[in-house]
């Protein structure tokens, strides 16, 4: 038995940390199935240790005297009964109190908007004996250092993007190997970033400010003790650098033959250092580089490279005898050519100019672009070998993975994570690639599940949580976006400002943060409190609603004409959230009554206004049952049953094609499998027409699509404003995929229980779906052949789980390698009777291949939505009522419907 993979918060390294009292957590590796944990012992630097008689071992309290700044501490951890120590992990604090001698200084003449980005610099004469240096920084706009002409850390586009009103985040630096004895020469590079670059659609800038700043403070420790500090104060200087011109939407200006600037003063700026936090994720870095698959010349005559999948990141390339080079960039083609009309405003270009000598290799380092293709100009004889997309995201650890029989639906997840790379760059965008690439809460709200299975997204969710609670408005409303760059007077959306409630509570559930409900329950109960002040007769109708975002039938220029009614949307979210608050409430043993009552007094209006006694719910919409079916909104059996059959009946006869948008997207299949039609659900996933899920694969997509139909079948783009190809909102299907099709899901927080309960079909032979839980790796697999279903399950140490294998009494089993073989379920389809059954059975495509044959329909979705009025009459029938529309001979298709129904 050992314990490995010690951590502090959910850092992977905990270098500059922003807390002297970290929490920890570990992992157990056993052989030994009775093995349970009855206490851990914590070792502080070999001298000190705290024993704790508990089984838990993720996030636990620190049991010492909290950390200085500045303070470097190894830990070691072992457990009982029969554990050795742990391999010694190291935790530094960074500034934790006003230990910021540095001033943020900004150049006096240059570095203005519009003009070259500055470099700051300084030379220092340090004496022999150093034996450690850190580097404390941060900026006004974005920042690369260096020292001795050697790259320091290799964060991209640092300190990032956070509310930088409220909070600005600095980085730890360990410099020690780049600093010798005698001169030592410091430059910072700044850029504008998020600080002073463009922001929105509307073309505004410097929205935080107008003047880029640098905070820097150099610590050298020496042998004999002593500490030397360098801070930037006005002893620094400035000059332009080469860059011309940057901006995260536009693009980099480069210019090589640029002349050196004369050296200018600086000055010191004013600034709240109150605002300065440490980082609680991991930072954006260059985490892949991937090499172009394809040169060629566009009929306009232009070059074009082709990187064979859609990242976000820049291009770099090499080039030989040169002298100015243009780089535009877009996610998709249009007629051959680079389609940019996607991109709005946004210029998506890097341009360099050169001597033209020697071969160079040019990149940008002060931007990024959202890009598959790249149209290059100025180079001659381009080669595919002369070109890389450099992949920047923050740098997350992959903790998800699901694989099963169908290659497309493979693809369709592999697209669920390149869509979540591209889009979580320090804040969780809509989009890469145009003129926005904002903090939208919608689609964040509607992900985060998804999210958290796939990558360890909880220290990167909690910053961007603590932006929301900062920009949040005193009356609890919550901006559309987060940093808010927007500004709108009362943003208030439902399932958009419902994030704030939704967003910490899946983090408690997936990592099992109990902290972070308590740092965020203001502001969930902030945003509550704001919609229940709306709500009249217990309905919150009226206002500004997004509603079901995106739906399917929606035009392309009107993306709010969804079918289900924003108000019935609203209401719903308004009682799942006022119970998310009051479960939150009861997990910091607080009291959360007022909420348990908002909540039913909630549902019961729902269920007054907006449902009939029979369990139609108004709107009659796929969104509006599956939150009613999810939420517990419906209050009778006999309503629940109704509305289950109704929305199964309405994905029928959609031919499966799907019709929600951001709000109904996440819950259909849930509500579908919870009303007794997974088939359904599978049926719906595994749909290839347009719209749907696999639609996209088939069109040759490499991430997920902001529409349903972001290119139309004709290879055209869709002419409606927003159009994105790497999106990640309609993705969050994925988590029912890894709870459902694979059946790995969490039951209590942190996966301290799992729920084992995949849901097979005939679809499928196989589904697997593996998890990093804090505990340790959990795992499904399941596979159908023979006649057998087999199903196994890893469990971690620390972990129990709940097991339904098919046709067996439920089984609880511990830690350890669990496998069970039983008769395939998916042998005996049930019989086909009417028409309703053979919607969804094995035996529909062939009864559609056969109608559109005889002329009777044009393809699944025409049989289905005019099969509609008649799913209880006997599917031998169908051919005869299709027909009397189009007043075809149906004799023949009946015979043969009824031999295929035999």
């Amino acid at each position: 038995m050992t314990v490995t993979a010690v951590r502090f918060e959910h850092l992977d390294t905990a270098f500059g940390i922003g807390t002297g009292t970290p929490r920890l957590s570990w992992q157990v590796r056993t052989d030994d199935p009775d093995w349970a944990q009855t206490a851990y012992e914590i070792e502080l630097d070999g001298s000190r240790t705290a024993r704790v008689a508990s089984a838990e071992q993720v996030l636990v309290p620190w049991p010492f005297a909290p950390l200085p700044s500045r303070t470097r501490a190894t830990i070691r951890v072992r457990v009982e009964p029969g554990g050795d120590w742990s391999e010694p992990a190291t935790v530094e604090t960074g500034l934790l109190a006003e230990d910021w001698s540095a001033k943020f200084v900004s150049p006096r003449t240059i570095g203005g908007i519009g003009q070259r980005a500055p470099i700051l610099t300084r030379s220092v004469t340090l004496r022999p004996g150093i034996v450690s240096a850190r580097l404390y920084a941060t900026a006004h706009g974005v920042y690369t250092a260096t020292i001795n002409g050697t790259r320091v850390g290799d964060e991209v586009l640092a300190p990032g993007w956070t509310s930088y009103r409220h909070r600005l985040r600095y980085q730890t630096h360990d410099v020690t190997s780049l600093l010798r004895e005698g001169t030592n020469d410091l430059e910072v590079l700044l850029g504008n970033g998020w600080y002073r670059g463009r922001l929105g659609w509307t073309g505004r800038r410097a929205l935080y400010g107008d003047r880029l700043a640098l905070l820097a403070q150099l610590e050298v420790t020496y042998a004999d003790g002593s500490t030397e500090v360098i801070g930037t104060d006005e002893r620094w200087s400035a000059r332009e650098s080469r860059i011309v011109a940057d901006d995260l939407y536009d693009g980099q200006h480069t210019d090589l033959t640029a002349e050196p600037s004369t050296v200018d003063d600086v000055e010191v700026v004013d600034a709240d250092f109150g605002r300065l936090v440490a980082p609680e994720g991991p930072p954006v870095r260059v985490t892949e580089v991937i090499p172009a698959v394809k040169v060629w010349t566009a009929p306009s005559g232009t070059t074009l490279a082709d990187f064979g999948q859609n990242v976000v990141g820049w291009v770099r390339l090499r080039v030989r005898d040169a002298r100015e080079v243009t780089v535009r960039h877009a996610e998709v083609l249009e007629n051959g050519e680079l389609g940019v009309r996607p991109l709005r405003s946004a210029k998506a270009t890097d341009t360099y100019v050169l001597s033209g000598a020697a071969e160079t290799v040019l990149e940008p380092s002060l931007t990024f672009h959202g890009f598959r293709y790249a149209e290059v100009s100025g180079v001659d004889d381009l080669r595919a070998d002369d070109l890389e997309a450099v992949v920047v995201h923050s740098d997350l650890r992959r903790t998800g993975w699901f694989s099963c029989s169908d290659p497309d639906l493979e693809k369709f997840h592999e697209n669920v994570v390149w869509g979540m790379r591209g889009n979580f760059l320090d804040v969780p965008t809509d989009c890469p690639q145009r003129d926005e690439r904002l903090g939208w809460t919608g689609d964040i709200q509607v992900f985060s599940p998804t999210a958290s299975f796939l990558y360890d997204s909880a220290g990167f969710l909690r910053s961007w949580l603590a932006d929301l609670a900062a920009d949040q408005h005193p009356d609890g409303a919550v901006p559309f976006v987060i940093p808010d760059v927007l500004g709108d007077d009362d943003p208030t959306a439902t399932a958009w400002g419902d994030a704030a409630v939704v967003v910490p509570w899946v983090l408690y559930q997936r990592f099992g943060d109990a902290e972070v409900l308590g740092r965020q329950f203001g502001s969930m109960r902030g945003w509550v409190d704001k919609i229940a002040s709306l709500a009249r007769g217990g309905v919150w109708s009226g206002g500004f609603q997004f509603g079901d975002w995106l739906d399917p039938a929606a035009p392309p220029d009107n993306p709010f004409a969804a079918k289900a009614d924003s108000d019935v949307v609203a209401t719903a979210y308004l009682a799942r959230s006022a119970d998310i608050v009051a479960a939150a409430a009861e997990v910091l043993g607080r009291d959360g009554a007022e909420y348990r009552r908002l909540a039913e007094r909630t549902r019961e209006a729902f269920a007054r206004e907006y449902v009939t006694g029979s369990g139609r719910v108004l709107s009659d919409a796929p969104t509006v049952y599956a939150q009613a079916i999810q939420w517990a909104l419906l209050p009778t059996p006999e309503q629940r049953s109704v509305a289950g059959r109704r929305l199964a009946d309405l994905v029928r006869t959609s031919g499966f094609r799907i019709a929600t948008g951001f709000v109904g997207t996440p819950l259909i299949t849930d509500a579908l499998t919870s009303a007794g039609h997974p088939e359904l659900a599978y049926r719906l996933l595994l749909e290839r027409g347009c719209p749907s899920w696999l639609y996209p694969v088939t069109m040759g997509a490499t991430t997920i699509w902001e529409r349903w139909d972001s290119m139309l079948p004709d290879g055209t783009v869709n002419p409606g404003e927003m159009t994105s190809f790497n999106h990640y909102a309609l993705g969050a299907v994925a988590d029912w995929m890894h709870r459902t099709v694979a059946g790995l899901a969490p039951s209590a927080p942190g996966y301290r229980e799992l729920t084992v309960h995949p849901i097979p079909d005939a679809a499928l032979t196989h589904a697997s779906a593996r998890h990093e839980t804090p505990y340790g790796e959990a795992s499904v697999a399941w596979r159908r052949r023979d006649g057998q279903f087999s199903l196994d399950v890893v469990v971690p140490p620390g972990v129990t789980a709940k097991v339904y294998v098919p046709g067996e009494e439920l089984v609880e089993v511990r830690h350890g390698r669990h496998s069970w073989t039983v008769p395939d379920p998916c042998l005996s389809p049930p019989p086909v009777r009417t028409v309703r059954d053979l919607i969804g059975s094995p035996k529909w495509a062939d009864a559609v291949s056969l109608l559109v044959s005889k002329g009777i329909a044009d393809d699944a979705a025409d049989v289905a939505e005019r099969a509609g009025r008649h799913l209880d009459r006997p599917a031998s029938e169908l051919a005869g009522f299709l027909a009397m529309k189009t007043l075809s001979d149906s004799a023949d298709a009946t015979r043969e419907l009824e031999k295929l129904m035999e």
